[in-house]
């Protein structure tokens, strides 16, 4: 039976509309509303952020009854889906992910899926962004996001934020049965540490390069995401779009007069 809490979910993610997270949300989702939208980018978007296509139109196709793809970022997805798609009645709430991986720390600042929650906070709209973590050489244990989503966002969804802010939520990468209650975290550093430029050259002797992110998996603060889910911990973050590092302004501030 539906929810009033989720008359109406909106579905979209970065990782593209046939990506399997996206089909363990809808799951999910059904499970909370009987009215469900997917909205999703044409294909791959990961890193790209809160881009939004103001140079390009859109193009929208209709996979079936209430899922469509648009040929852009996440945060197009949103736009056009809570202004066009859904314009005679905006969602209630809005899911994106499932990720193919956690987004912790400053890679929230990249991530597709976290920009696409962002954008939907920009509109007034609740946002959770979703990722599922995994080990390297391991398969992704997509069922403990698909036990686990259903009873956290039901929490979520019901308490009344002080002010507006996107709710970023990382599930460990254990078995559902082995992780621990939800914790409330802060970014935290996370596991980004440098971008590798690969060069190669094709059949035709041109040049051409690939972006490699290095990360390792030093441990992190007490209190964080990353240290949350490496204790298999459901972490939830709450994110903003302010960025103002208090520190170095009251550096500059007594440094400048």
């Amino acid at each position: 039976m539906s929810s009033p809490l989720f008359r109406r979910i909106l579905l979209t993610n970065d990782d593209g509309i046939d990506a399997p997270g996206l089909s363990v949300l809808f799951e999910v989702a059904s499970l909370l509303s009987d009215d469900v939208w997917v909205v999703a980018p044409a294909r791959d978007q990961s890193g790209i952020s809160h881009a939004l296509s103001l140079h390009d139109p859109l193009r929208v196709h209709q996979h079936g009854p209430r899922r469509f793809s648009v040929n852009g970022t996440p945060g197009d997805c949103v736009a056009i889906a809570a202004r066009q798609i859904l314009g005679d009645a905006p969602p209630s709430l809005v899911l994106s992910g499932i990720n193919r991986g956690a987004n912790l720390g400053v890679e929230t600042v990249f991530s597709g899926t976290v920009g696409a929650a962002m954008t939907a906070m920009l509109l007034g709209l609740p946002a959770f962004a979703l990722s599922q973590a995994f080990s390297p050489m391991k398969e992704v244990p997509w069922e403990t996001a698909r036990v686990l989503a259903p009873d956290i966002i039901r929490q979520l969804a019901s308490l009344v934020l002080p002010e507006p802010c996107c709710l970023n939520v990382n599930f460990p990468a254990c078995d559902a049965q082995e992780a621990k209650g939800l914790m409330v975290t802060e970014q935290g550093r996370g596991l980004l540490r440098d971008i590798d430029i690969v060069a190669r050259e094709d059949v035709r002797r041109m040049a051409y390069h690939w972006l490699h992110l290095r990360r390792d998996h030093e441990g992190d603060a007490p209190g964080t995401e990353t240290r949350a889910i490496a204790d298999h911990h459901v972490s939830v973050t709450p994110l903003s779009f302010g960025r103002t590092n208090p520190a170095v302004r009251r550096f500059l501030t007594e440094a400048l007069g």
